[in-house]
């Protein structure tokens, strides 16, 4: 899956399940680029965008394929130090309504 491909994927989930109101989150693959999900437009914006983010996810994209597509479980990559959350935490906690 290509980041162009993410980017639509999560621009239809944004789009059905809105973002997070009021707050910008961004994953970031590293070499890969980046998805940003601004909660402070109306309605909620998807871009490539690695500017500044309330929370910052920050994952390889093999694995935020896997757990997109549930074959692998967040909380399970972030306790094995597959995905790092920096910024607000609670943020991150939300992104189940996002991803799901």
């Amino acid at each position: 899956m290509s980041l162009t491909e993410i980017t639509q994927g999560m621009s239809e989930r944004v789009a059905k399940n809105g973002g997070i109101a009021g707050k910008v989150v961004t994953f970031d693959f590293g070499d890969d680029g980046a998805v940003r999900i601004d909660g402070t437009a109306s309605p909620a914006a998807v871009s490539n965008d690695n500017g500044a983010a309330d929370c910052r996810v920050k994952v390889s994209m093999a694995d935020f394929i896997d757990i997109a597509d549930g074959k692998q479980n967040a909380q399970m990559a972030f306790m094995m130090g597959k995905l790092k959350v920096e910024g607000d935490m609670g943020i991150a906690m939300q992104l189940g309504k996002i991803l799901g």
